[in-house]
């Protein structure tokens, strides 16, 4: 298996790793502040790597990595996690995962300005397809009316798109699990007392569902996804593994069904199937490498 498809393979688990976290994030948000919720999260997991990289005895990045990891923080730490969880006030967790359907262009494009990627006319034609599917089907279900969780979810796939190319291109340098673990320790003590101030008082009070759901934010969507992210990015090449992204709007409309409640249709499923077959034509596109 050459480095390519594992990227694919890792950076596929890493999407439905981050295809819960509308849902997840739709849930809690009755209970939770949402600056609460993005942030609060981002402390949990930063404590989780802060022991991890104690464990594994690393060194600290040099000056340019640790410039890099800011960037990676402030996108995926604070950036999507925070304006996600606004949106997921405002708009149902589905509609949240077809609006991101556009990351995939998003990181795909930060990439090949960071990198020596040079995707073909054949890879950019079916991204944009694919993208134009994604936003198909938002005006085809009749969620297409501009509504405030759309700003901030836009926001949100600009954070992201930034965070993910950054951190895919610095995990080629230190390792995927690296990237985000430092990230996250950057982060903390910019991010530990706006939590602390919006987290709830009566904690015993909300229902075991609610802190699973937020356990599964900060462990899985906020560290232990990206460690499979990263390394799928860095093997892969950015603008490759980020189609898979793709499948992330249907696997979160499908979790938004099966755990929350939420409706699917068939245009859901024809569009999925649309969508699976760009993603696969997307993969035989050509990406060539820019000349040093």
């Amino acid at each position: 298996m050459n480095h390519e498809t594992k990227g694919l393979i890792l950076g596929f688990l890493g999407v439905t790793a981050f295809g819960l976290t509308l849902p997840a994030t739709r849930f809690v948000v009755p209970y939770f502040d949402p600056l609460f919720i993005g942030l609060g999260r981002a402390v949990v997991a930063a404590l989780v790597a802060g022991v991890l990289l104690l464990l594994a005895k690393e060194t600290v990045p040099h000056k340019k990595q640790i410039i890099q990891l800011i960037i990676v923080a402030l996108g995926v730490v604070i950036g999507f996690p925070v304006l996600s969880a606004w949106a997921m006030q405002t708009v149902p967790a589905s509609h949240g995962g077809v609006v991101l359907g556009i990351l995939p262009l998003t990181t795909a494009i930060v990439g090949v300005l960071i990198s020596r990627e040079k995707p073909s006319l054949g890879f950019w034609t079916s991204g944009i397809l694919g993208a134009t599917l994604v936003v198909t089907y938002s005006l085809f279900r009749g969620v297409g009316d501009f509504l405030w969780g759309d700003l901030a979810l836009l926001g949100a796939v600009i954070a992201a798109g930034i965070g993910y190319a950054v951190g895919g291109k610095l995990s080629r340098e230190i390792g995927g699990w690296k990237v985000i673990c430092w990230a996250l320790v950057l982060s903390l003590p910019i991010i530990l007392v706006p939590a602390i101030m919006k987290a709830p008082q009566e904690i015993y009070e909300f229902p075991s569902k609610v802190w699973i759901s937020f356990l599964y934010l900060a462990l899985v969507s906020q560290l232990f996804g990206f460690f499979l992210w990263n390394k799928g990015l860095a093997l892969g090449g950015i603008a490759r593994v980020s189609q898979t992204q793709l499948v992330q709007p249907f696997i979160t409309i499908t979790a938004s069904v099966m755990l929350i409640g939420e409706t699917m249709d068939m245009a859901t499923i024809i569009f999925a199937l649309l969508v699976v077959v760009t993603v696969a034509f997307n993969r035989k596109m050509p990406i060539y490498k820019k000349p040093n």
